[in-house]
């Protein structure tokens, strides 16, 4: 069985799994923090600051930080530390296309392989999220943030690769750094998006075994959050 590289759990939600040790704790909520914005791109990550908000001590932090560098959330800068990673339109077209490539043939196999627990989880998973997306304004966003992922996940679960697992959990969590970071922008109400029509026609051609439809539904669904930040990126650049 393939052993992920950080040996940590990269799925691993600081407010569902209970860290097993300091340096996991800290790993987790300095990942939670870069990931909602609250560390800004590009910030620089002073240990001695760090250390006392994260309750840790500077040893504990700066092996935390080394993971999160592992993961391309945070930047090492050799002997003057670390910074969190910058963002760039570049970076997320590259990032979609990678996830692109990965997660379509995923589902693919998926689908070929896939056996009927396969068929009772993705049911399950698309059930939570159908019902959170009803009212979005009453479950909230990091709920739905929660059941999307797990969606995504259940989608792929058919396929026996735990290195296509692990890369596409680390590039699910960048595009919701992305989301995060422009949320105003990729609100579903900004874009004029139903991104629950998406994720049903996604569903239901993956349920019903339709391979080459699921594979084209899930592509179009993961390219549009970089369209739309793309777009109102160029209305807001200055003329």
């Amino acid at each position: 069985m393939t052993t992920i590289p950080t040996g940590l759990n990269a799925d691993q939600d600081p407010e569902t799994a209970p860290p097993r040790t300091l340096v996991e704790r800290a790993y987790l909520s300095l990942r939670h923090d870069v990931v909602c914005g609250k560390l800004a791109p590009g910030e620089r990550l002073r240990v001695e600051h760090l250390k006392d908000q994260y309750e840790v001590g500077a040893g504990t932090l700066r092996e935390a930080l080394s993971l999160l560098v592992s993961d391309a959330l945070v930047t090492s800068e050799g002997q003057r530390g670390f910074r969190v990673a910058p963002i760039s339109l570049a970076d997320l077209e590259d990032v979609t296309n990678t996830r692109v490539m990965l997660e379509t043939e995923a589902l693919r196999q998926s689908i070929r392989h896939g056996d009927a627990q396969w068929e009772a989880a993705l049911v399950q998973s698309y059930d939570l999220l159908a019902a959170t997306e009803r009212d979005l304004a009453e479950s909230g966003s990091a709920r739905w943030e929660r059941r999307n992922k797990a969606f995504h996940e259940a989608l792929i679960a058919g396929f026996n690769s735990n290195w296509s697992k692990y890369f596409l959990s680390m590039l699910y969590r960048h595009g919701e750094r992305y989301r995060n970071i422009n949320f105003r922008l990729t609100a579903a109400h900004a874009s004029g998006r139903d991104v629950h029509q998406e994720h049903e026609a996604i569903y239901r051609a993956a349920i019903g075994r339709q391979e080459a439809r699921a594979a084209l539904a899930l592509e179009a669904h993961i390219r549009l959050t970089h369209d739309v930040v793309r777009l109102q990126a160029s209305q807001a650049a200055p003329k």
